[in-house]
């Protein structure tokens, strides 16, 4: 007995399902796009980050006032100036002894460290001994050194208390054409520095409870210097007084309150 072999079924069409109107469209993706929010927020726990600020235009003061032409107080934005007496026969700054780089610095102005207002820090230069070697009372810091230019050569940041009293002077060095030239320099009452990128950035105890002064110095390619590019007072969640600056000489370089300030300018 012969079994007929079961004809192939046809695979069945799919259904065409019927046109959505417009109106019914816009209904289901609202009803999809709201089932996708509900499953976030159910498995991220997402919340309403509330209302947005309305963004508000600065006004400007005084539209008539005449511009000014030139600075009224020299700030000294770009301060670079060749080291005479240091050699960098190799072009390597890091053959340069930081010590002799400070002793060229008191020999170049005898009036602040001879007798002057750090006639302390020239008296204890005896102690660093040389080629770099210091001693327990030496006022030169620890040469640190880092790419600050872009270049792919390294520069030296030096530091050195200014003594008596309680400054500290940053100085950034780099070399051009085998010679030594400093391209930052300040002095302040210092409670951190750090380098960050193509910055320098110095902290500073404020006479303000709470908060101290930042100020950063960024490498400009154009003026080949260190330019002072924020000027900051920034809170430091500390409530306690700090000591403030001690008394004494005017930091370098002397200025007014920077423009540049986010919070509130010296």
């Amino acid at each position: 007995m012969h079994h007929r072999s079961p004809e192939p079924v046809p695979p069945s069409r799919p259904r065409r399902l019927p046109r959505l109107g417009r109106t019914a469209r816009a209904l289901a993706l609202a009803t999809l796009s709201a089932s996708v929010i509900a499953g976030c927020g159910d498995a991220g726990e997402l919340q309403s980050a509330g209302a947005t600020p309305t963004a508000v235009s600065p006004d400007r003061l005084w539209p008539h006032l005449t511009p000014a032409s030139s600075p009224a107080f020299e700030i000294g934005e770009v301060d670079t100036k060749v080291i005479k007496g240091v050699a960098v026969p190799h072009g390597d700054i890091r053959d340069v002894d930081p010590v002799a780089v400070v002793r060229a610095e008191i020999a170049a102005a005898p009036g602040d460290y001879g007798a002057g207002a750090y006639d302390e820090t020239a008296r204890l230069m005896a102690d660093c001994g040389r080629s770099g070697t210091q001693g327990r009372k030496c006022p030169v810091l620890k040469a640190y050194y880092r790419d600050l230019t872009g270049d792919g050569r390294d520069e030296m940041t030096l530091g050195f208390r200014q003594l008596p009293g309680k400054l500290t002077a940053v100085r950034v060095y780099t070399v051009r054409d085998r010679r030594l030239v400093q391209v930052m320099a300040y002095e302040d009452a210092v409670s951190g520095v750090e380098l960050a990128g193509r910055s320098v950035i110095i902290r500073s105890p404020s006479e303000v409870a709470g908060y101290e002064y930042r100020l950063q110095w960024t490498w400009d390619q154009q003026q080949h210097a260190m330019l002072l590019t924020h000027d900051e007072m920034l809170r430091t969640g500390d409530p306690r007084r700090p000591a403030g600056r001690s008394p004494g000489p005017t930091p370098s370089p002397a200025r007014p309150p920077s423009a540049s300030s986010s919070t509130s300018g010296r």
